[in-house]
């Protein structure tokens, strides 16, 4: 989720104005790029040196409708789809054992079938190349490559004029806008500044392949999205109280609730910093210290970074490592029966 901007929209016509309106934005005073069409007005929308990931210099948010009764719903949203989160993630992990327990029983034709897989793959080159490199990859790396993917192709259709509008109503989550649930989820995979989503995704590939082996691969995907989520509401909720409110963007939320996670998990595992190989540090002093520095980020009102966002997303990990791993997902058996009653026996 993470890092947070506020942008100045100016000079538009009815239509653009239009669309801001709708989306909780103010006109003001400037030039941005025809969003409807991609032509260009005047000037070229100018990049906020103050933020990685804001795009638009040019408009900023109204904030005459934010009430902290606002936050209800949004609140509903995050538990409702935490809650499927966890529930699919455990359903998913039947599937993969009933699936697993179908093959133990055709064993049988194990040998014909691999004689038709290579068949197969001596007549494709690309299908063995890629089965051949996939099957190198550790499990936490199989679920990274997805996630990045997703995340290089939004970091793409920001580049495409005519997706914007689009991009800015449901990649950015916004309090003040009226599509408030769908962009608490996909702007976990937004980025705009190829600095951010590179940061971003070194730090998801750093902790994933621990991550997955503590978590399982199935347990991994609900918390990163269940992180997400919660990182995303955490800023509404600092927005709202703060009256500040801004578009927020980015897989920060979610990965820090990996980090999270894996530092209260395994506190005394050392770290280190990439440019600085020698100087390393416990898992639990970096968590602390990154608390300590978004909690700052927080009361002195800094702007870099969406600190409300980091925060709640390391809420989400340490909570989980402490109490939610041993006390939801550790006790999920009468949902997988439940699951099996209704499948019914492996045939």
């Amino acid at each position: 989720m993470a890092l947070s901007r506020m942008v100045r929209i100016v000079n538009l016509g009815s239509k653009e104005s239009t669309f801001l309106q709708r989306h909780g934005l103010k006109s003001g005073n400037g030039n941005i790029r025809n969003f409807r069409n991609g032509r260009k007005i005047n000037d070229e929308p100018r990049i906020n040196p103050e933020s990685l990931a804001t795009p638009f210099t040019n408009a900023h948010i109204d904030c005459s409708n934010l009430r902290v009764a606002s936050l209800f719903r949004p609140f509903l949203f995050t538990v409702a789809f935490s809650g499927s989160c966890f529930l699919g993630a455990a359903v998913w992990e039947y599937e993969n054992m009933r699936s697993h327990a179908r093959r133990q029983l055709r064993k049988p034709m194990k040998f014909f079938r691999k004689s038709i897989d290579q068949g197969i793959n001596s007549t494709n080159t690309l299908v063995r190349d890629f089965k051949s490199w996939w099957s190198r990859l550790t499990e936490g790396e199989r679920i990274f490559a997805p996630i990045c993917l997703l995340n290089v192709l939004v970091f793409l259709a920001w580049r495409i004029p005519r997706f914007q509008p689009m991009m800015l109503r449901y990649f950015c989550s916004n309090p003040a806008s009226p599509s408030i649930y769908v962009p608490m989820v996909l702007s976990t995979f937004s980025h705009y500044s190829g600095l951010h989503l590179l940061a971003n995704m070194y730090v998801l590939h750093s902790f994933c392949t621990g991550a997955v082996h503590s978590l399982g691969k199935e347990q991994f995907l609900g918390f990163y999205l269940t992180a997400g989520v919660v990182s995303s509401f955490a800023s509404y909720t600092y927005k709202v109280l703060t009256r500040q409110p801004g578009l927020s963007l980015g897989a920060s939320g979610a990965i820090m609730g990996i980090l999270g996670y894996v530092c209260t998990q395994y506190p005394d595992t050392r770290l280190g910093i990439i440019l600085l190989p020698v100087f390393t540090f416990s898992a639990g002093a970096a968590i602390k210290f990154i608390v300590g520095l978004d909690t700052a980020g927080v009361l002195l009102g800094w702007k870099f970074f969406d600190h409300a966002a980091h925060l709640g997303g390391a809420a989400c990990g340490i909570f989980w490592a402490m109490w939610g791993n041993p006390n939801i997902w550790q006790k999920r058996e009468p949902v997988l029966q439940y699951w099996h009653q209704l499948r019914g026996s492996i045939k």
